[in-house]
């Protein structure tokens, strides 16, 4: 979290969850919010649409949604299944304050677009809220508190400053409370008519209202050429097919599109987070954020009898922490247990990532340079709301040509204070292309046990060597396909990260997310 200039960024509400599987057929690991992912086919013949949308996350079917919606003809593409990406991941806090502090943002932008993003984050709230009520989707949809906890060691006038900025910008009801109702707390803000939300639910729910509108849904077709044609925009699938329509959307977490317009103005972060039971009644139903460096976060998810605990944070540069993945976990724990000591068992484990702009405001609209193609990108730790804001605000862009939003969320624009962040984002791609020259993680191959990953130099060249648990060595290039960084293996999902832009790869070198598309070559 970020509230004031001395404290860190949160990804509160960001792409965590369900973990990777592998190329031993293996998940990572377990989660607490799977889903029956709707049952449909790969593309299999060339179509004509109004309107193609790459991706199935919050933003891809929010944005499909509000289109069938004002009776445009949509067909969807995925990678894998319907609403298994990255949203399949968040711990869904629906929050109209801002991820990094009011206060940093009218110091870097103005009173005038952050009160804009206050408007549009709780319009998307509100969004959400509708079409779970009137699309009769059980997705256990609630309005709650949110608390900004002090960290024991924090500084006040922090608190201070963010209250003033949020009144600033019209937040109603924002207070301070001396004692929040957490074990052992600081002082607090209070954020009231937030929401938390079961996040597959709601994308299942998504995907079956579309459908009911004729919507056209395909799974395991990946999207490998997006371009302008003429007077619309063709979309090229992994077999073959094509897509023609008169628009483009790309909601694909990291865009597809380009090489780096926007890949170089955001960075990747592995963030991570835990559940466990908690009795009825054992933990007050709100939202939790605080400003200790690392963050920590929780809210609670019912769940029968009993209610889930969900408790995130811990985040670092992906490839540059995953590593002590356990040690962060654990710290997860503890801060967990010493503020809420209802918490039973530890039930479940993830990670995940998030995209953080330079300025820290969501890229959504026109792709740079198109006119036709659309993107959706950088929600930070805030993926839901800006999931479903994206999707009204898009299909504005793309049925009527403006939005009221458009010019906050403009991917092309000028973000002043953006600088000094997208320097340091530069220089982190160098690095991870420098790496090609540095050493392996071991010196041999003999040094990887079953089920696991290193990069070991051979010669001028970094490989990417992954042994399987019947003891087999799978060897590839260790350079990633997008933009040719070295990646690395996280050992706790058990796959190959990219630092530079995020570009995840399973052990066999396959593409599970992106914006890489290619697989990782063979070694050989």
């Amino acid at each position: 979290m970020r509230v004031g200039a001395s404290t860190p960024r949160r990804r509160r509400g960001g792409s965590i969850g369900v973990g990777m599987a592998n190329s031993d057929g293996e998940r990572s690991h377990s989660c607490w919010m799977d889903v029956a992912a709707p049952v449909v086919r790969a593309l299999d013949r060339n179509i004509d649409v109004d309107v193609a949308v790459i991706g199935s996350g919050i933003a891809g079917l929010s944005v499909a949604f509000e289109l069938t919606r004002r009776r445009k003809s949509v067909a969807l593409l995925e990678r894998g299944q319907i609403g298994r990406g990255m949203t399949a991941r968040t711990t869904a806090h629906l929050a109209s304050d801002w991820d990094d502090g009011f206060h940093r943002l009218i110091n870097e932008r103005g009173v005038a677009v952050a009160e804009g993003i206050h408007r549009s984050q709780a319009a998307a709230i509100d969004r959400i809220e509708t079409i779970q009520r009137d699309q009769g989707i059980d997705c256990d949809f609630a309005r709650v508190d949110g608390y900004l906890v002090l960290a024991p060691d924090g500084d006040e006038a922090n608190l201070e400053r963010e209250l003033t900025a949020a009144l600033a910008v019209g937040f109603k009801g924002v207070r301070r409370v001396a004692r929040p109702p957490v074990r052992g707390s600081q002082p607090a803000l209070v954020f009231p008519n937030q929401a938390r939300i079961h996040p597959t639910k709601y994308l299942r729910g998504l995907a079956d209202a579309i459908r009911r509108r004729e919507g056209k849904l395909f799974a395991r077709t990946v999207a490998t050429k997006v371009e302008e044609t003429g007077d619309g925009v063709t979309v090229t699938s992994d077999a073959g097919f094509t897509v023609r329509a008169a628009a483009a959307v790309v909601a694909t977490n990291a865009p597809i599109t380009n090489k780096l317009a926007i890949h170089d103005r955001q960075s990747a972060a592995r963030t991570y987070a835990i559940a466990a039971p908690v009795p009825k009644g054992g933990v007050t139903d709100a939202l939790f954020w605080d400003t200790a460096d690392p963050y920590h976060y929780a809210r609670l998810q019912p769940a029968g009898d009993h209610d889930l605990l969900i408790v995130g944070g811990e985040d670092h540069e992906t490839g540059a922490g995953a590593a002590d993945a356990e040690l962060r976990l654990h710290r997860l724990e503890e801060w967990a247990r010493s503020r809420f000591p209802a918490m039973e068992a530890i039930a479940y484990r993830w990670s995940g990532q998030v995209l953080e702009p330079d300025d820290t405001i969501p890229f959504i609209g026109r792709n740079p340079g198109a006119e036709r193609i659309f993107i959706v990108t950088g929600d930070s730790g805030q993926g839901i709301t800006t999931g479903a804001l994206a999707g009204f605000l898009i299909a504005d862009l793309i049925t009527a040509g403006a939005s009221q939003w458009a010019d906050i969320y403009d991917p092309s624009r000028k973000a002043p204070g953006g600088l000094g962040k997208l320097i340091e984002q530069g220089v982190s791609a160098v690095k991870g292309v420098v790496e090609r020259f540095t050493g392996g993680d071991v010196a041999s191959v003999d040094e990887i046990a079953p089920g696991m990953g290193a990069i070991v130099k051979e010669g001028a060249e970094k490989i990417a060597v992954y042994r399987d648990k019947r003891g087999q060595l799978k060897r590839l290039s260790a350079s990633c396909t997008h933009a040719g960084c070295t990646v690395h293996w996280n050992r706790f999902e058990r796959c190959w990260d990219c630092p530079c832009h995020g570009s995840h790869f399973a052990p066999d070198g396959s593409v599970t997310a992106g914006p890489a598309i290619e697989p990782l070559s063979p070694a050989d």
